[in-house]
């Protein structure tokens, strides 16, 4: 691969003999000359050719160059470099494509233009097969350094000179040029192929670093991107606590540009630096913390993750902040944890008069922000009308959150409400938890039973009604809440809070929008439309086809009085359709409560005043109740379930009525 001594006399007679017979005397000329001389011959290169005349058309060699652009830039200056140390000789440095195409030549121009045993015109064409054994072509075949000298080319012409090559390789081992150190044969030194070699590798060195760069650049320019376009807001902090950089999102949290927070110390923008002084510090990265950024607009409440970044030798050279507003994540949650409402007025079934007006007061309690109170018997469809005034309120792309304030335990009920902080109390969970009334935040907060909420927790809900803001068990900080209140209850709720069981001031404060549901048997007049909806959503009809139904059958459901309304029907129906063996229903497909003798309306009970008709709709409450118990065997919780009402709801029930 080195330099290596000829002998020239003996080399050219062997070269005579081979172009004259083919034939050569073993050892006489290396093996590789020997091969590319047969090499030659086969191609049918003339040996006795003046020079090389192949050369690239100037269009396809503009081509090439614009092709070879960077390795031109790259090579020129280790080209000049090399022609220095040889200045002053008649040597010419020379650059080639991978095959043997000329793309750069530095030396004395006079010598390169009218030299005659060499054409180093732009885009001539050094390759084996053109002019036969050379330091370019032949090198390019080896695919590594080699020198031709004398008569070691195959050409007469070039028996002159000695060529020395070496080939340039990319990082991947990829042959992509040829650098190449051209000169009279007397001239050649033994270094001379070791200075190209040097010179090539420090050409693939600087198109690795350029290689690199450009990678680094492409990454820089991703990661800028990814940056820009994530939905967090991305804080870069320097060791000393400086804001360096911010991407958009954080931009807009904090109410600033970002040439603005660039330089600005990090305690200026966040609350609470505790988090923040164990990742510069000790380099403790933390997760879905709560913190609180100062901005020209406000306190932004958030959930912050930091990461350090580190050197390669451990050492805290800056942190990464993530922020996400509170308000933002809570609506992914209840977008993905269905705290969203389904149902519109266009839903809600019946034409009576009584219907008619619950629903246009509905409609009118939609267009405003007031506080709405739904009342009515069990079974109404109190939740319906709330989602309802939801969907067609402005805060229709707000969450949705339903609270059964029946259902929660007494213990409980507040830090379901309001949550709580880190460690408020025995079992909370890790980090805290927000409540019902931040998981609502822009969108309509439902309070069902209102009427079973404890007294101590109906004062912190006047509060909150009052000035909007909530503080967490074991808190000390309030928070700002924007939520709208719909309540709903089956209770009396002045008569609750004449007796001192309902806070007055409290049902004053919710009593502004006040919706009466009426029970079904106040307009039995819907009873055949919502019959043949409930037909048509029953899953009974995927294996059964119903075609008609008793005249019979639709006058005992508009007589019976319906104590559980419309949960109560839409449970008979599924029953009616579950005993029909053919395609009819019939009389006898009716439960049994339904076979005794029809009530009559409410309009028509004897006038014995408001609390005889309590007291007899009690009685049908406590006879359903009764019914019900019967029938899944004391089970109460699957008791609670058929009648739609929570196990608290069902004990307390059962203990007024003495079951």
């Amino acid at each position: 691969m080195g330099y290596r001594k000829i002998n020239t006399a003996a080399i050219l007679s062997a070269w005579e003999q081979f172009i004259s017979t083919g034939d050569l005397e073993p050892g006489v000329v290396a093996p590789e000359v020997e091969a590319s001389w047969r090499r030659s011959q086969e191609a049918g290169v003339d040996p006795f050719a003046g020079r090389a005349t192949g050369v690239l058309r100037p269009r396809e060699y503009a081509e090439l160059r614009e092709r070879k652009q960077a390795l031109i830039q790259v090579a020129k200056p280790f080209m000049d470099n090399l022609f220095n140390l040889v200045a002053g000789s008649t040597f010419v440095v020379v650059l080639f494509d991978e095959n043997g195409t000329l793309l750069e030549a530095v030396g004395d121009p006079i010598r390169i233009a009218t030299c005659p045993d060499l054409n180093l015109r732009a885009g001539a064409l050094w390759s084996e097969s053109e002019v036969g054994t050379n330091g370019a072509g032949t090198c390019l075949v080896l695919g590594k350094p080699f020198q031709v000298s004398g008569p070691e080319h195959y050409c007469l012409k070039h028996h002159q000179w000695t060529c020395s090559g070496a080939p340039i390789f990319d990082q991947d081992g990829k042959t992509i040029g040829l650098l190449d150190l051209s000169g009279p044969v007397n001239e050649t030194h033994s270094h001379t192929l070791g200075l190209v070699m040097a010179a090539v590798a420090a050409i693939q060195n600087d198109l690795s670093l350029r290689q690199k760069n450009q990678e680094l650049t492409l990454l820089n320019n991703s990661l800028s991107r990814i940056v820009d376009t994530v939905s967090d807001g991305i804080i870069v902090l320097e060791a000393s606590g400086m804001v360096s950089q911010v991407n958009p999102v954080a931009e807009r949290l904090l109410a600033l540009a970002g040439t603005e927070a660039q330089g600005k110390p990090v305690k200026e923008l966040v609350l609470g630096l505790d988090p923040l002084e164990g990742l510069l510090g000790r380099g403790q990265e933390f997760m879905d913390r709560e913190m609180d950024l100062r901005t020209s607009a406000g306190t932004v409440h958030c959930l912050a993750s930091g990461k350090p970044i580190l050197s390669s030798d451990g050492a805290i050279r800056g942190a990464v902040l993530f922020v996400n507003p509170i308000n933002k994540l809570k609506r992914l949650v209840n977008r993905f944890s269905g705290a969203q409402a389904t149902f519109r007025f266009e839903d809600i079934l019946g034409d009576g008069e009584p219907m008619k007006r619950a629903k246009q007061l509905g409609l009118a309690a939609s267009e405003n922000e007031s506080n709405v109170l739904l009342t009515g018997e069990s079974g109404t469809g109190k939740e319906l009308f709330a989602q309802s005034i939801h969907n067609q309120s402005d805060r229709r792309k707000g969450p949705f959150v339903a609270v059964n304030c029946g259902a929660i335990p007494r213990e409980l009920i507040a830090s379901e409400l309001f949550g709580y902080q880190d460690g408020a109390f025995t079992g909370a969970a890790r980090g805290g938890r927000p409540g019902k009334f931040e998981l609502a935040g822009g969108g309509t907060l439902f309070l069902d039973e209102i009427g079973d909420m404890p007294l101590e927790q109906q004062v912190a809900l006047l509060r909150v009604l009052q000035d909007r803001t909530i503080t967490r068990i074991g808190g000390d900080r309030p928070l700002h809440v924007d939520v709208r209140i719909i309540c709903a209850t089956h209770r009396d709720l002045r008569e609750e809070a004449r007796k001192g069981t309902f806070r007055q001031d409290l049902y004053y404060r919710l009593n502004v929008s006040t919706i009466k549901l009426p029970p079904l048997r106040e307009h039995p007049e819907d009873i055949p439309m919502l019959l043949d909806a409930f037909i048509r959503k029953s899953p009974a009809l995927r294996t059964k086809a119903i075609l008609g139904i008793d005249p019979e059958v639709v006058a005992a459901l508009r007589a019976y009085a319906w104590p559980g309304n419309i949960r109560e029907f839409q449970n008979v129906v599924e029953r009616m359709l579950l005993s029909v063996q053919g395609t009819a229903v019939l009389p006898e497909h009716l439960p049994e409560e339904l076979h005794r003798a029809p009530e009559p309306p409410a309009a028509e009970l004897p006038a014995a005043g408001p609390a005889r008709l309590r007291d007899l709709l009690a009685e049908e409450e406590r006879e359903e109740i009764l019914r019900c118990l019967r029938s899944v065997k004391g089970n109460l919780t699957k008791a609670s379930q058929e009648l739609g009402i929570s196990r608290n709801t069902l004990y307390r029930r059962m203990e007024r009525f003495g079951i």
